[in-house]
Formats: structure tokens, C-alpha cells, sequence
């Protein structure tokens, strides 16, 4: 799930300047739902989406202020998922509690490995916070309940992070969950280095004429074609660990877009934060190759709080009575396996939340709407008279109210959506409090640091740079001593690339995975090498450290047979770290 990306912001949706070619194929290969709806914001879609009732019965009405945090009392999808022996691994964003009670850890999930906040670098007043300082590039991250370096862009650490973890689980023959959570391409608008460059150039031709309108949905478009490459990453992982057909893979989004709209919105009205379609409407893309048709679209009315129920029944969970009582969502079972298969239509509501503190019982009409199959009842008048009704079906850029000419279909839903206020009311447990004097992820970072060392990015900046006094570059092998050479290949995603510059050769091992020293544009392997003596030098120095760590290696020279694997065209630049 990615933050801040709308339903226009896929090539596949019909957007002409951004590139996604991995989502695509994603698109190609998945069963799409597409009438998908979310919250209007992060933090409440997520309520929604790991408890299967709406946010508000969870005491999310806001993304700050402690109404971002999910009720303790709420139960969880990886609650449910571990009662069916899953494993659990949340990467990335979980926006729902940085308070320690409040933490994925005491939520379910067995693996967590976060930011703080709403997004890197956050802080606001009480307990919403991230680690003071924190950037998109090299940010510190808490694994566990314990914060780490780690060195690169960070939807890539989240990346590398829950694909070790999916390794580890495929070796140990462990069932998974895993909720890759970007924070990307949520604001600030940091894209990795030179991203942007190309959608400058496209956004100019499309016809984006304010340069500093153009320069911010340039690095927004960037951070969306790195999810592009990571998505690709995975798919890739999956076929090589021969999980393709044995695992359900869920593309989803939490609002509609940030910064997208101008450019293309698919002919829906609004966008983040509105209650409109453009504001809720996101991707939703269910990929099990051999189990779910393919390339099929689903036009029925659905939404976040179907995601639990639909992964309950796949996984064979027995829901707890209680439990299931509570439950809003529906299993979309019926309509993965065939698009035409009886879903009747059913009232959902969706609020901003948002309100100023004190004012929830003000806030009933406050930018509220509720939708029903094809009728849309949307009030952003914050009064009982002010009620539009849209047939999106007829409409789906909700232009036209037709209220006038339907009273009866306003008077149902509005009594509807009266009587479901009503009810939500005693579940607002977040209104009003007082968080404290310090954000939680401060504190314990700042506790840490006193109490430890502080840790050191997981690789050394010098690499490829000359040492003082000598005439000649050094290698990256020879730029890490065998003490520290388990960090150089935790990190070898990003320095194979620069070690690339350097040797025509690959090195395999015998390790799961292998380790591969091979290039984006693969040579001619009966030449040789330009600079043999210096790839030669290495290759040995390179061996020898595998040696030193306990990696069984080999060196495959150009024209030889590797004896552990064949060597194959793997990118530099998408390789990930050992486990």
C-alpha cells in the first residue's frame, strides 16, 4: 500500500506522463477492482483496512492529535491471520499509535520495521512523531522496538527489508503476511536522485506550464516510478523463490492523489482529503497467478474494510463470533473468482474526520458522504439541508446534483447515515486527550543513544574514492576491511553498481540467496577484462572477504562454468541485501 498515489497515477489507468511498467504488468496479470474506496486519508484507511469496520468504530478521526491511534480493543487482521499460523511483517508506514501500546508489536504483527508518524521526519504536538531529523535518504528506522541506521532511499530499505523477510519465511517454510507500506510519494516531495529529471521534460509537453507546479509532480511522479521499481523487485523475488503461484499479491493505495490531479484524475471530481470519488476512489489490484482469473475487471462498489474478511476466508481463518460481529466488510471472494457474481448494494460512509478538537458533535455534516451503488450522497455544507445526490453511474465526474429529482433516495440514506452517527458516537475515544509532553519515538531514539553507541550507517561513504598518497582509485573491496565486510554486503544493492565499473566477471556462492557481482549491460564474457590485473585484484580481495564471513564462493572468470549457479542477467541495481 502506497501513500499519497491516486487511482490516476498508474500508465495503466490512462495517465500519459508517468511511467510504471511493473504496476502495469501488476494490472495486466490481476483481477482489478475497479470502484475500490478508501478513507480520505492515511491513518484512518489503515483503521479501516486492518479491522474491517469503519476508522471511526476504532477511534480514528484524525491523523494527529492521538486520534490517530487504533483502539486498543480493536482486533486486527494479523490478529486473526497468526490464529491461522501466519507469520506477520509490517515495512514502512504504520501511522496508527507511536506510543508503545500502540505499536504494530502489540498488534500483531510479529516483524515491524517503521518510521514514526505520519511520515518521515513528522513531528507534531503529543505523541505523533518520528525520530527528529529523519530524511528520505539514509533515515533511522525502528526494527523492532529497536532504531537502526540504514543507508539509501527508504521505500528501497523497506523493500530490502521484507524481502530478506520473505526469504527467511520461504526457507523455514513459514506462511506470511507481509504489509509493505510506503511512505512514498507522500510529501515532503524527495524523490531518489534524478528521477525527476525525464518528467520535467514530459510534464512541459503535457502542458504543465507553472515550472514550480511542474518541478513538485515531477518528484512526486519520481517517487512513484521507485515504488514502480521495487513492485518489480518483488514480482521478480516471488518467481525466483517459486512463491509466484503460492502467494495473493495486493496493490492498494490509502486516498486519492496529492499531487497528481492536475494532470490526470480519470474525469473524477476532487482529490486527498475530499470526500469525493477522486478523493476514496484508489487502485486495487489482487494478483494469485493460477488461482484467480486474469486482466478481469470488477465494476461493484468496494472498499478498504472488504480486505480483512477477504483475507480471513483465503487463509482459513475461524473469525471469533465476537469478532465477526463486529465486522462491516465483506469477503470479496465471490468477486475475485468471478466478476459477475451477486453483490448487493449496501450504504458506506465516509467522513473526513479532521474536526478541531471539541467539535465532533458540530461535525456530523461536516464533509460526509454516503454511497450506495450508483448514488452518491455527499454533504460538504456541514448542515442537515445540505445534501447533494449524484448517480455516479450516469455521472461519475459528480457534476449534476440530482437531489431534487430523487427525495426519496436522500431521505433513505441521509436516516441511514443519522442513525450511523448515532452509533459511532461512544467509540470516539480519542477526542479530547492530552498526549505527552514529548513524542514516544523522541524519547526512546534519545534513550537509546545515551544508553548505546550510536550506530553507524550500515556502509562507509568511501568507496570508489582515492586514499591519501595513492595514485590510483581504490577498489570498493579493498575500501572494506574484512571486519566490516559483513556490512558491505548488507549493503551490496547499492554498491554493485559501483562496483560494476570495476570487473567483467560474476561472482556466484552458495548462499540463500546467492551473492552476484554482475552488470546492468551484461559483457561479452569471451573478452577480456579491460583492466584485468585491477578486476583480477577484485575478484581475489572480494573472495576472500566472502571467505572470512562464512559465504562458500567462487569466482566465475569470462568463458568459465560457475560450479554453484548459472550466471544470469540480474540488474545491478535492483539486487537485494543478504538477509
Amino acid at each position: 500500500m502506497t501513500d499519497d498515489q491516486g487511482y490516476g497515477d498508474i500508465a495503466a489507468h490512462g495517465n500519459p506522463v508517468i511511467r510504471t511498467p511493473n504496476l502495469d504488468r501488476l494490472y495486466r496479470e490481476s483481477v482489478r477492482l475497479t470502484e475500490f474506496h478508501a478513507s480520505p486519508t492515511c491513518a484512518p484507511t489503515r483503521a479501516a483496512l486492518l479491522t474491517g469496520r469503519h476508522e471511526f468504530h476504532s477511534g480514528v478521526t484524525h491523523t494527529i492529535d492521538e486520534r490517530e491511534r487504533l483502539a486498543r480493543s480493536a482486533t486486527t487482521l494479523p490478529d486473526l491471520l497468526r490464529r491461522a499460523g501466519y507469520t506477520t511483517g509490517i515495512f514502512g508506514k504504520w501511522h496508527l499509535g507511536d506510543e508503545d501500546a500502540y505499536q504494530p508489536g502489540r498488534r500483531g504483527f510479529d516483524r515491524s520495521f517503521i518510521h514514526g508518524a505520519g511520515g518521515i521526519g513528522q513531528t507534531y504536538p503529543g505523541s505523533c512523531g518520528d525520530v527528529e531529523g529523519n530524511r528520505y535518504v539514509d533515515p533511522v528506522i525502528r526494527s523492532d522496538g529497536e532504531f537502526v541506521a540504514t543507508t539509501g532511499y527508504c521505500t528501497d530499505v523497506f523493500f530490502d527489508e521484507a524481502l530478506a523477510w520473505m526469504r527467511r519465511c520461504r526457507k523455514n517454510e513459514t506462511p506470511f503476511f507481509c504489509m509493505i507500506t510506503s511512505n512514498a510519494p507522500h510529501a515532503p516531495l524527495d524523490c531518489p536522485a534524478g528521477s525527476d529529471g525525464v518528467y520535467l521534460d514530459l510534464l512541459e509537453k503535457a502542458g504543465v506550464g507553472d515550472p514550480k507546479q511542474r518541478a513538485q509532480i515531477a518528484k512526486f511522479y519520481g517517487m512513484i516510478e521507485n515504488i514502480d521499481t521495487n513492485v518489480g523487485r518483488l514480482l521478480a523475488e516471488l518467481e525466483r523463490l517459486g512463491m509466484a503461484g503460492d502467494t495473493l499479491v495486493v496493490f492498494t493505495t490509502d486516498n486519492g492523489t496529492a499531487n497528481g490531479s492536475s494532470v490526470f484524475n480519470a474525469g473524477m471530481r476532487g482529490a486527498k482529503g475530499t470526500v469525493w470519488r477522486g478523493g476514496t476512489r484508489v487502485p486495487s489490484f489482487w494478483r494469485w497467478k493460477g488461482s484467480l482469473p486474469e486482466g478481469v475487471d470488477v465494476p461493484a462498489v468496494t472498499a478498504h474494510l472488504d480486505v480483512l474478511p477477504t483475507l480471513c476466508e483465503i487463509a482459513g481463518v475461524e473469525v471469533p463470533p465476537e469478532v465477526a460481529a463486529k465486522i462491516e466488510g465483506r469477503s470479496l471472494v465471490p468477486l475475485l473468482r468471478d466478476a459477475t457474481a451477486e453483490w448487493p448494494d449496501r450504504p458506506l460512509v465516509t467522513h473526513q474526520g479532521r474536526w478541531k478538537r471539541g467539535q465532533a458533535a458540530a461535525s456530523q455534516f461536516a464533509n460526509v458522504r454516503v454511497r450506495e451503488g450508483r448514488w452518491s450522497l455527499v454533504n460538504v455544507a456541514n448542515s442537515p439541508d445540505g445534501w447533494e445526490l449524484y448517480d455516479v453511474a450516469a455521472d461519475p465526474g459528480e457534476v449534476r446534483d440530482v437531489a431534487d429529482g430523487n427525495p426519496d433516495m436522500v431521505r433513505r440514506l441521509a436516516e441511514f447515515y443519522d442513525r450511523w452517527w448515532a452509533g459511532v458516537q461512544a467509540e470516539l475515544v480519542n477526542e479530547n486527550l492530552d498526549g505527552p509532553a514529548e513524542n514516544p519515538f523522541k524519547v526512546a531514539y534519545r534513550r537509546q543513544q545515551e544508553s548505546t553507541p550510536a550506530k553507524k550507517p550500515a556502509v562507509r561513504k568511501s568507496a570508489g574514492k582515492k586514499r591519501k598518497g595513492a595514485g590510483k582509485e581504490e577498489t570498493p573491496a579493498e575500501s572494506f576491511p574484512p571486519p566490516t565486510f559483513a556490512e558491505f554486503l548488507a549493503a551490496r544493492s547499492r554498491l554493485l553498481p559501483e562496483i560494476a565499473r570495476y570487473s567483467p566477471y560474476a561472482l556466484v556462492s552458495a548462499d540463500d540467496p546467492p551473492v552476484y557481482l554482475v552488470y546492468a549491460s551484461p559483457p561479452d564474457l569471451g573478452k577480456p577484462a579491460k583492466d584485468p590485473t585491477h578486476s583480477a585484484n577484485l575478484g581475489a580481495k572480494l573472495k576472500e572477504r566472502l571467505d572470512a564471513v562464512g559465504v562458500d564462493c567462487e569466482l566465475a572468470y569470462p568463458g568459465s562454468k560457475p560450479r554453484y549457479i548459472a550466471v544470469k542477467d540480474y540488474l545491478c541495481d535492483v539486487l537485494a541485501p543478504r538477509d
